[in-house]
């Protein structure tokens, strides 16, 4: 066999092949389907050229070819420090991202709903004692909110907190596959919960202390179960209307994508549970500890909107499918 001739008249196809594996995580089905087609052709050629010539340099280029080309078309296991940089930099904060509208409304109608009731007990005696009897009332204000927060272990009741934060958050996202519908309900119950709680204390003259204890990890807290429940409706709507594309596929890929939510809330819960543990019952003046609240919400939005607004600007939805370790799919 000529080799000169065999090199010149396949060299574009490899080429287009190289071409095609430096772009693989950017290809559309046409050029995934062309990768596999030149894969095989030039696995071909590698054969013929290993059984026909002793050229080290062209069967080691072509074999370095085939490998990488085998890689992109079956998928290389990615190392594992990647796969956490790439959760954390893109599969998270671009499904909190695209769903910021769904969880931003979750937050305006549940603060809506808890002011409205406390307002509603602070100015009405009657829905007072509709909470409780004067005594009940009195223990609460006095000692059951504030003993709340010290009356265990610091250790112990950061995992307590974190576990029933992350209990609501997953019930959030699970709703999801019954249309979202219980979600609503779930919203409407801790804001109803925070309302009655924030009105009697207001009410009590103990706003103060109220605002004081709940702030510095609610504000982190509440943020992470209205992200979970707007992640939820999100997926819930796109049961309704899935838009241009088939129902199935729209579910399938945001029920994917839905999985790193409720992963990344873990991580945002134990940090809302230990400034709950940590932070809230200490000694700390009330500025100093609301100051840590706000500066972890502001972190954590401003994490969310780098992070999400340049995936998504990337083309990226979250799905685990294109984690960097499968090969793009049409």
């Amino acid at each position: 066999m000529d080799i000169d001739a065999f090199v010149t008249a396949h060299q574009p196809t490899w080429d287009r092949l190289e071409q095609l594996v430096k772009r693989r995580r950017s290809l559309d089905g046409a050029e995934i389907d062309e990768l596999v087609e030149l894969y095989q052709r030039v696995a071909t050629h590698l054969s013929i050229v290993r059984s026909s010539s002793r050229d080290p340099l062209l069967v080691g280029r072509l074999s370095s070819l085939v490998a990488r080309a085998r890689s992109a078309v079956t998928g290389a296991h990615a190392p594992a420090w990647r796969e956490f940089v790439r959760f954390w930099t893109v599969s998270f904060p671009v499904v909190a991202y695209r769903a910021w509208r769904w969880w931003l409304g979750a937050t305006l109608a549940s603060t809506a709903v808890a002011v409205a009731m406390g307002a509603w007990l602070v100015s009405s005696p009657e829905a007072q004692a509709a909470v409780g009897t004067p005594e009940e009332i009195r223990q609460l204000v006095e000692h059951d909110f504030a003993d709340y927060y010290s009356e265990n272990p610091a250790g112990s009741f950061a995992a307590q907190v974190w576990v029933n934060n992350a209990w609501v958050a997953a019930q959030a996202i699970a709703s999801a596959i019954l249309l979202g519908l219980p979600i609503l309900y779930i919203l409407l119950l801790n804001a109803v919960n925070v309302g009655v709680t924030g009105g009697v204390m207001v009410a009590a003259g103990k706003g103060d202390v109220f605002f004081g204890l709940i702030t510095p990890h609610g504000l982190l807290e509440l943020t992470a179960v209205f992200l979970a429940a707007g992640a939820g409706l999100r997926l819930g709507w796109a049961a309704i209307d899935p838009g241009p594309r088939p129902r199935g596929q729209v579910l399938a890929e945001q029920g994917r994508a839905i999985v790193s939510v409720a992963l990344g809330l873990v991580a945002v819960l134990l940090v809302s549970g230990l400034i709950e543990a940590l932070v809230t019952p200490s000694p700390l003046p009330t500025w100093a500890r609301i100051g840590i609240g706000v500066v972890a919400e502001a972190v954590f939005i401003a994490y969310v909107v780098y992070f999400g607004r340049r995936a998504a600007r990337e083309g990226e939805s979250g799905d685990v499918e294109r984690a960097p370790d499968v090969v793009p799919a049409a």
